[in-house]
């Protein structure tokens, strides 16, 4: 067999499959607020859907996740549009489908840019209440661009969750378009718009969680046996409460969870202490956990009692008690086998 080049023969690629674009030009911004405004006083909708930014300015703007990619030791971060931004429960499907087009193409531009660093994933136009096959369109577009995956909102109401589970066969024109173009979805929320939960705190580790359940109480995977899900921040609540998620199938006459989900729903590493990796990498199969930072998302501060960002999330799979080739999982095998499409830019490239 042909050498894979220097991520097999030195050491694993260090993949962080969650990152977002969250250092955009404030042009971009700038067009969202007119948009928006728009919807009230047609005169304040921008004159155009040219944002003028350069080549230059989009390299200028990820200076930091180079920096920190540099610092940290990782090699490629899998980049999508800001999560909090995607906010499918603002505006109406139109404006929706106009913004999500506009920041899936600034990150076709940047892994364009800089394909050594960054590899697409896109958000889809949800809007609450809008069946999900009207993203399908949106969908091709970015498996034609190379994208390799795409982040898929269980909740485009924005907390107040008014839209089927993720288990509906409301989802399942999106689902097989997903398994057809071997699109990786990570289920991940936007921002709240319920006072109730915060959206870091709070409504992410819900959406987590909550999809967690649906697909338990569910058979989604007979139907779509190829399709694959992951689950971010750790999964939520699921790998500190694992026995009661197998207690709770085991009521509902379902399957063993590492044969109902397990071979279909992945986890990523953005847990933002040790103790929390511990508990993770004992509950959840190696084969299931994905390295993963959300660098420059949610959480940017330094950690007084270990003096390191907490987003600093290699340095805790570095401590695990695990073997180099479970590490090498976790860290690359693992990304290059949920993403197929990634593998094949790898190889590709290589």
């Amino acid at each position: 067999m042909r050498s894979m080049g220097r991520q097999y023969t030195k050491r694993p690629m260090i993949i962080d499959i969650h990152g977002h674009y969250t250092t955009e030009p404030a042009a971009l911004l700038t067009f969202r607020d007119k948009q928006l405004a728009g919807l009230a006083d047609p005169m304040k909708k921008p004159a155009t859907t040219e944002l003028g930014i350069t080549d230059e300015q989009l390299v200028q703007s990820v200076q930091p996740q180079l920096k920190l990619q540099k610092e940290r030791g990782s090699d490629l971060t899998i980049f999508s549009p800001r999560a909090a931004g995607m906010a499918h429960h603002v505006g109406t499907e139109a404006t929706g489908i106009e913004w999500t087009r506009m920041s899936n193409d600034l990150i076709h531009r940047i892994c364009n840019l800089l394909p050594s660093n960054f590899a697409p994933v896109g958000q889809l136009p949800q809007h609450p209440g809008v069946p999900p096959k009207n993203c399908i369109p949106e969908l091709e577009r970015l498996a034609g661009l190379g994208f390799v995956g795409v982040n898929l909102n269980p909740d485009p109401a924005g907390g107040y969750w008014t839209d089927p589970p993720l288990t509906d066969k409301w989802w399942y024109p999106l689902y097989e378009k997903l398994a057809e173009l071997e699109m990786t979805a990570m289920i991940h929320v936007t921002s709240s718009c319920n006072p109730v939960f915060h959206y870091t705190g709070a409504h992410y580790i819900n959406g987590d969680t909550t999809a967690f359940m649906q697909l338990i109480q569910g058979n989604l995977f007979k139907d779509f046996p190829t399709l694959k899900f992951v689950i971010p921040h750790g999964g939520g609540a699921v790998p500190f409460h694992w026995g009661r998620y197998r207690g709770l199938a085991q009521e509902m006459k379902k399957p063993l969870l590492k044969d109902h989900l397990l071979k279909n729903v992945f986890f990523d590493t953005c847990v933002y202490h040790q103790p929390g990796i511990d508990c993770m990498a004992k509950v959840i199969p190696v084969d299931n956990i994905l390295f993963a930072s959300e660098m420059l998302g949610a959480v940017k501060g330094v950690d007084p009692e270990s003096g390191h960002n907490y987003d600093d999330t290699k340095r805790y799979i570095d401590k695990l008690d695990l073997s180099a080739a479970d590490k090498q999982k976790i860290f690359e095998g693992n990304a290059r086998r949920v993403y197929p499409r990634l593998d094949k830019r790898l190889r590709k490239k290589a």
